[in-house]
């Protein structure tokens, strides 16, 4: 087993963020609910990038801001309409998911 770090982020609705997550990429990989009618925990992941989006109100909080490395942000600002801007260390997007959670998403400059 590779050690890993997998960030929570906090949902209102799990199966809307699957959808927006799809867009960037990833795949569900799994749900689990206590019992129906509970609270939603999935995992979506995008090759090695493993994200876990949580109903559960206190497993985290809105407004989180991850960064992710990715071959071709040019792809990823083509989905979602927006322009790279260009920054000493690569060329990113901004992006908010449907819960305000940002994703700073950019490809290194060689």
């Amino acid at each position: 087993m590779d050690e890993e770090i997998i960030p929570i982020l906090r949902v209102a609705d799990a199966a809307v963020a699957i959808g927006w997550y799809e867009r960037l990429g990833f795949t569900k990989q799994w749900e689990h609910r206590f019992e129906p009618g509970f609270p939603a925990f999935v995992e979506v992941a995008r090759d090695q990038l493993r994200l876990f989006l949580s109903e559960h109100e206190g497993d985290a909080r809105p407004d989180t801001l991850l960064y992710l490395r990715v071959r071709d942000v040019d792809a990823v600002a083509s989905e979602f309409g927006v322009q790279p801007q260009d920054a000493p260390w690569a060329r990113e997007i901004e992006l908010r998911d449907p819960d305000g959670n940002r994703l700073r998403i950019g490809t290194p400059k060689e």
